[in-house]
């Protein structure tokens, strides 16, 4: 079995209008956002896992959260270029060629991407991925190449205002 987690990068701030797309850096809601989700996470996956994460400062900074939640060295965090601004098609090749030896893999990046991503391979219940958002896909596959259109199912589904009233 092959687990896909898809984390949509925490909240980022637009205070810097001298940054680029690129640079922004999470602002007060993403940095308290992303340890939380970290630790849901944590409680419904086991190691072994592997992180992927986009080059975006906010898409790495996310991963440092997790990785830190989930005792994995940040410098073991693999930065994948491809996903910044990727297609949904681009993500699927990325997921294709993953190492078979890492069976899970939480990868952070992106919408529309990611959001469009989880709804090619599996049945979810959103239209959008919020910020911070998780989704655990599963896929009864011996190998990541074999991951095709709606071969997934979703395992969880977690947001940060999921049960807020």
């Amino acid at each position: 079995m092959r687990t896909l987690i898809l984390i949509r990068h925490a909240k980022s701030s637009w205070d810097y209008p001298m940054l680029g797309d690129f640079e922004r850096p999470l602002n007060p809601r993403g940095r308290r956002d992303a340890p939380v989700m970290a630790q849901r996470l944590a409680k419904e996956i086991s190691a072994p896992w592997w992180l992927v994460a986009s080059p975006a400062l906010r898409a790495i900074t996310t991963a440092h959260a997790f990785a830190d939640a989930l005792d994995v060295k940040h410098s073991d965090i693999r930065i994948e270029p491809r996903i910044y601004e990727a297609t949904p098609g681009t993500l699927l090749h990325l997921v294709n060629s993953l190492d078979d030896a890492q069976s899970q893999v939480l990868m952070f990046g992106h919408n529309p991407g990611f959001t469009e991503l989880a709804q090619l391979l599996a049945s979810v219940r959103f239209a959008e991925m919020p910020t911070c958002s998780v989704v655990v896909l599963g896929f009864d596959h011996v190998h990541w190449n074999e991951i095709t259109p709606n071969s997934g199912r979703c395992l969880h589904y977690l947001f940060p205002k999921q049960g807020d009233d």
